[in-house]
């Protein structure tokens, strides 16, 4: 295994809080630079809550340009963002990629940012990451990408486990221990039934679906029902 690997994987495996979060990010700085990269940067969102997702974004970007996407809101336009919450697929830069956003692709060609990889991961509490790695000269080749692209791909995969640690409060499905009822209302729930249409449909007491339902509020430690199935479904529960 290369030096630069080792490294990340050491310590990879105890990556908690801000300092361990820098030293961690360091070390990913140092594996794109061995494989002809001058930046790299990584992001991370946490599913829920719906309404204000956990993030995390670490970056070795000029500060200007930082300051300048932030302003700009280019996150909520950014096509390889876009891409990469909607496909595992990588994702090479190119004019064609940037054709709706002339002006972010512009200025981040400006500041060095000019050739370019990303690709996403995510996981079964459904925590999204995306690496992206970049410079200012020389565009990607095939021959490149046929040596190294396996080995980008295995930095994706570490960075998000190293980091996700770091982010993630939620816990996993399993360790909520929903019953298989309980889970079947769940579900019938999620399309739409009432808990008298459920319990028709499971020829059991209205009563008895009611209880089923506050148990599973309690147990994932939600608000309602509604608020139930969506992190239900987030946490891949009702596959």
């Amino acid at each position: 295994m290369k030096t630069w690997q080792a490294d990340l994987l050491v310590i990879a495996e105890d990556v908690q809080g801000k300092q361990r979060e820098k030293e961690f990010f360091t070390r990913l700085v140092a594996a794109a630079n061995a494989l002809g990269f001058e930046y790299c940067a990584y992001g991370l969102r946490t599913p829920l809550p719906l309404s204000n997702p956990k993030t995390l974004l670490l970056n070795n970007y000029q500060s200007d340009w930082q300051k300048r996407y932030a302003e700009a809101a280019y996150l909520n336009v950014d096509p390889s963002v876009q891409h990469c919450r909607r496909s595992h697929a990588p994702l090479i830069w190119s004019d064609q990629v940037f054709s709706n956003t002339p002006n972010l692709w512009h200025e981040a060609r400006s500041f060095g940012l000019r050739y370019g990889w990303a690709q996403s991961s995510f996981d079964a509490q459904g925590v999204g990451g995306m690496l992206t790695l970049a410079r200012s000269s020389e565009a990607l080749s095939a021959a490149e990408l046929a040596s190294n692209e396996i080995k980008m791909r295995w930095i994706v995969n570490v960075a998000h486990q190293a980091l996700s640690r770091s982010l993630v409060s939620v816990k996993a499905a399993e360790e909520y221990s929903l019953t298989a009822r309980e889970t079947e209302i769940l579900k019938w729930t999620a399309d739409g039934k009432t808990s008298s249409e459920i319990a028709d449909l499971l020829m059991i007491s209205e009563n008895t679906v009611n209880f089923h339902v506050k148990n599973v509020i309690l147990k994932l430690n939600v608000a309602n029902k509604t608020a139930a199935v969506v992190k239900a479904a987030v946490l891949g529960m009702l596959n």
